[in-house]
Order: structure tokens, then C-alpha cells, then sequence
């Protein structure tokens, strides 16, 4: 049973957006409409693989680049927010490795030194090379600082020795590099200083990754990353010696960002899925559209997208152009888009029955991958805390 013949949904008519971001859509979705089908999508998720040529052709139409790069002077956040929409709402997996990848060349524009960002940022543009983040860790997600036990020991030839364990990193047996943070000092102000980022070649000795089975993303695998006595060289240190976390947090808001517009993606394209299905499905007569019922959840689902959507925007707005508030947006952005796609997922399948439940068509799809973001970049809970804090003014509650 087909309900769709091409995997994107249109945006609201009526959410104006500037001649720039509206030209960047529309490349967006000529490159997904050309190369990307509703049978290749369950191909990839079915078979637990990254979509490297989609990736590569991604990169091709310079979607991997930065403001300035990519289509002159503009909004870097926006424009980013855009394609991870578009892409969120279709080949849902190589949106969340983009988050990934323009995380990665954040932190070389503003961090790597010369030679780092002659080395690494040209094959990143071009999609011949793909960056993966090691962060958290068995023990330690949210609170990853206090349970680093990761280390890079300092040696007498002025290289690093790395050993531990990194859990929960997409795409590591697919990535060139991985942005590594290890502990180097015990002796800190607090648990976020002493961590160093570190640049390293994913094909060193001394690493081996681990997949591990998830319901969720499939077609971008989590590792996990264990690292025996991975010599690096002091050339691959990114940023601050014992400074890393602390860089690493100025780009957070920006994953979170992102991470809000591939939800709101999956939101659209679970929407626009459960739409089709309305109209198309008939029972006692009539399509199930035409039952109040449903239509009141499905107006409900629709209310919640459109606002994440107002906030993303908000957000990305705030972040282009700088001013404080613009984490405390990003984080309502965040919350309100992972709700928009666990209900308009949850809609879906109630409405689509045992179709939605049907490995075939993709509600199943969103609804496992719509899960991630409740979670990740950072969990509800814990982008609730901020947002009470920093915009309520509330004492700090963890």
C-alpha cells in the first residue's frame, strides 16, 4: 500500500521566509526529491547502514558548508536549521550524522589552529571525509564530566596516550576522525576542567568500536569506542589543553538547535504521512479523516508543529545575529519540537493502526526515531531545569 509519492512534505504556505532560506530549501529538497525514494529510506533502515553516496551528494550541493561558504553572507544557523528539516523528514539518519558534522567544523572554525583547519575542513565540505564526536561515556551522559574516566596521560615526547571508553558515538566505524575529550588534569576549579579535545584518526592503533543494537536511527549505528594506549600527537590537540569542555559547551547550543530541527522534521513528515492516510483510509463508509476524533488529534499534533517551528526560528534568529538569549530559545526550541514528534508519532500510529505498526511504511520509522530527541542532545528533564532557571529565574534544581 503506497500513501505517499514523494517522501516530503511541503511546508506551510503561509511562514514566510527569506528569498535566501527559501532558495535553500527548495535546493534541499531538488537533491532529496532526485536521489531518495520511500523503498531506499527502508533499505538503509532495515539493513542498520549509513547512506554514504546520499551523504556525498549532501555534500556535493555544498550543504555541508558554513555561512559565507555556502551561498554568501547569511544566517549559518537558519540555513543549517533548514536543510536538517528537510532531512529530518525523510533519511532521518544522515540528518542526525549532519548535526554531528557541522558540530565538527564548529569546532575547527572557532578552535582549530591553522594547520588543523587547512587539514580537516576541506575534505569535510566536500563530503570525502566524516567526523564523529566522543563525548559520552558508560557511566556519564548529561553529568559526563564528573564520570570521565577516559584518559590522556601526557608523555615525555610531548604526545598524549589515550585509553577508556566512549559510548553512544553514531557513525564511528564509518568516520575518518573522531573528536575525542579525555581527562588530562585531576586537579580542576570543577568537573568540567581538566577534559581536552582531541582530534584523532579514527584507523589509529589501539581503537576498536563496538555496534550497538538500537530501535531507533538505524540507519546511523551507536558504538561503542574503546581506546588502548591511542597515541596522539600534541599536533592533535583541538583547542585548550585541559579547556576542551568548556570549548565544547559554547557549540552545544548550536547541537541543540539542530537537534530541534530534525525532530521538527520527523514531526512533518510523520504529520504529512498520517494525512495521507486519513484521507486515503475508509471505515464504516467514509475516510477516517472525516471522524472528529481524529481530526482533533491530528489539529492538536499540527498546533504543537507549528509551534516548534515558531521557536526554531526564534532560535536560529537569535543565534545568527547573537544576542543572550539566544541559548534559552534554543532549549524551548528543543523541548517543544521533541513533543511535536513523539505526539504527531504517537497520532500516527494510533490512526494508521496496524499499518503504522507495518515495517513497510514509514510510521513505524518516525515513531522509533522520533525517541532519540526526548533524550539527546539533552534530555527533557534536563532542558527543562535550564529553561527554569535561565528564563524563569528559578533556583537551580540539579
Amino acid at each position: 500500500m503506497t500513501i505517499q509519492e514523494n517522501f516530503v512534505p511541503a511546508a506551510p504556505a503561509d511562514i514566510a521566509e527569506s528569498p535566501e532560506l527559501a532558495a535553500l530549501r527548495k535546493r534541499v529538497r531538488e537533491v532529496l526529491s532526485e536521489h531518495v525514494t520511500p523503498e531506499r529510506l527502508n533499505k538503509f533502515d532495515e539493513a542498520e547502514e549509513y547512506d554514504v553516496e546520499l551523504f556525498r551528494e549532501i555534500a556535493a550541493a555544498g550543504l555541508l558548508k558554513l555561512d559565507g561558504e555556502l551561498h554568501g553572507p547569511g544566517p549559518k544557523h537558519q540555513s543549517q536549521a533548514v536543510v536538517l528539516e528537510e532531512l529530518g523528514a525523510g533519511p532521518t539518519s544522515v540528518g542526525v550524522s549532519m548535526v554531528v558534522q557541522y558540530m565538527g567544523v564548529q569546532l575547527l572554525h572557532s578552535y582549530g589552529t591553522g594547520e588543523q583547519q587547512n587539514e580537516f575542513l576541506a575534505p569535510l565540505h566536500a563530503g570525502k571525509a566524516k567526523m564523529s564526536f566522543g563525548l559520552s561515556e558508560p557511566d556519564g551522559g548529561t553529568d559526563v564530566a564528573r564520570a570521565m574516566k577516559t584518559r590522556a596521560t601526557l608523555l615525555e615526547d610531548g604526545s598524549y596516550s589515550i585509553s577508556g571508553q566512549k559510548k553512544w558515538i553514531g557513525g564511528a566505524m564509518d568516520a575518518d576522525y573522531l573528536i575525542l575529550l579525555a581527562r588530562t588534569s585531576e586537579v580542576a576549579r570543577s568537573a568540567i576542567d581538566g577534559i581536552t579535545m582531541f582530534l584523532v584518526p579514527r584507523s589509529m592503533p589501539g581503537i576498536r568500536t563496538d555496534v550497538i543494537d538500537t530501535m531507533g536511527i538505524r540507519g546511523l549505528a551507536q558504538y561503542d569506542v574503546f581506546l588502548d594506549d591511542v597515541r596522539v600527537p600534541a599536533a592533535n590537540v583541538l583547542g585548550e589543553v585541559d579547556n576542551g569542555f568548556r570549548q565544547v559547551l559554547n557549540t552545544l547550543n548550536g547541537e541543540r538547535l539542530n537537534g530541534a530541527a530534525v525532530a521538527l522534521g520527523i514531526a512533518r513528515g510523520a504529520m504529512e504521512t498520517a494525512i495521507g492516510w486519513a484521507q486515503q483510509r475508509h471505515a464504516f463508509g467514509r475516510a477516517v479523516g472525516s471522524f472528529q476524533g481524529l481530526q482533533h488529534n491530528l489539529v492538536d499534533a499540527s498546533v504543537k508543529i507549528e509551534s516548534a517551528r515558531l521557536l526554531l526560528r526564534q532560535a536560529a534568529e537569535a543565534s545568527d545575529t547573537g544576542p543572550s538569549t539566544n541559548e534559552t530559545w534554543s532549549a524551548m526550541a528543543k523541548l517543544a519540537a521533541s513533543d511535536a514528534a513523539t505526539t504527531t508519532t504517537d497520532v500516527g500510529m494510533r490512526i494508521m493502526a496496524g499499518w503504522g505498526f507495518f515495517r513497510g511504511l514509514p510510521m513505524q520509522r518516525y515513531f522509533r526515531d522520533a525517541r532519540l530527541y526526548t533524550f539527546a542532545p539533552l534530555t527533557d528533564e534536563m532542558t527543562r531545569n535550564y529553561i527554569g532557571e535561565k528564563h524563569l529565574g528559578l533556583p537551580r534544581s540539579f
